[in-house]
């Protein structure tokens, strides 16, 4: 097969419908860049749970005076030392913890200052009615449960928090764009194969004439499906190029000059250049073969050869 001839059949076949391929370039880069945004959302969201899962804690909050004249977990009334040293020493006994911190009054009012000192409820509170509490960090943070079995409706206990669940919020609406993001994506798709495919009847329907001729000089079938495939998939190496340029320059606005700048957002660790760029040969690889494995599925139907 002459090269040059597949090279100006190609040009030919992109002049002739080029107003189908512009379409087809833009749903493939449109697709494809959501498709890669939903990968390296889903990056993202493995990041922040490998970095925040790390650093949670479970905290056990002691019954003070308040509590034990408000609250029917504090019945028996404010922790003892006693209890505050049997807690601790069970805690360090289990094997799911890895280390224990103990939070006085004082320090708890000092956090909480720290915080929330511009709310009105601050200047009200005295450091006696806050709790004393342990912070346990667990060597699996997924063992919570395991801490709530025990020291839940403990004398001298009021509650067990997880901050986990706090963040398992976070994390399920972040996890629930990111599915949002790809039924786009998977729709775009659609589109753009169906683009894809009409463009190819078309140009085989225009062509006809010298295809019918090819065949008559004995042509093999490739022979004569091969521009057209090639259409296809330089459309889609196109799309996929520009779906590339896409996500590089939303890595290099949105966050390094974006989000990662925000002095609220500086706590969050984002992903790194490495992800995208591990991600762009996929891009341009599903670029290339979905609109060549379309076209010559399409040109078994449409064109008899």
């Amino acid at each position: 097969m002459r090269a040059q001839f597949v090279l100006s059949e190609i040009g030919v076949g992109l002049r002739r419908n080029l107003t189908m391929t512009f379409a087809v370039i833009v749903s493939v880069a449109l697709s494809l860049a959501l498709f890669g945004g939903s990968l390296l959302m889903s990056d993202q969201v493995s990041t922040m749970k490998g970095y925040w899962y790390d650093k949670v804690n479970v905290s056990v909050f002691l019954c003070n005076k308040s509590d034990a004249e408000s609250d029917p977990k504090c019945a028996k009334g404010a922790v003892t030392q006693d209890q505050k040293n049997q807690i601790l020493a069970d805690l360090k006994k289990m094997t799911v913890v890895e280390s224990v911190t103990y939070e006085s009054q004082d320090e708890a009012y000092k956090h909480y200052k720290e915080q929330f000192g511009d709310s009105p409820l601050a200047a009200s509170l005295t450091p006696d009615q806050m709790q004393e509490s342990y912070r346990i960090k667990l060597k699996d943070p997924e063992k919570y449960q395991v801490i709530a079995t025990a020291f839940d409706g403990r004398d001298g206990v009021q509650s067990v928090q997880d901050q986990k669940g706090i963040l398992d919020n976070l994390f399920g609406l972040l996890n629930g764009m990111n599915w949002a993001a790809r039924m786009v994506m998977a729709l775009m798709l659609v589109v753009a194969l169906m683009l894809i495919v009409n463009t190819v009847r078309v140009s085989a329907f225009s062509r006809r004439r010298e295809t019918g001729i090819m065949r008559l000089v004995g042509a093999s079938g490739f022979y004569i499906q091969a521009p057209f495939i090639a259409e296809a998939a330089v459309a889609g190496l196109i799309g996929g190029t520009v779906a590339c340029g896409f996500l590089v320059v939303a890595r290099y606005f949105i966050i390094d000059h974006g989000l990662a700048l925000s002095e609220k957002l500086n706590l969050i660790n984002f992903i790194g250049w490495d992800a995208v760029l591990t991600k762009l040969p996929l891009i341009l690889a599903t670029s290339l073969l979905m609109p060549a494995l379309a076209a010559f599925f399409a040109l078994r139907k449409y064109l008899k050869v």
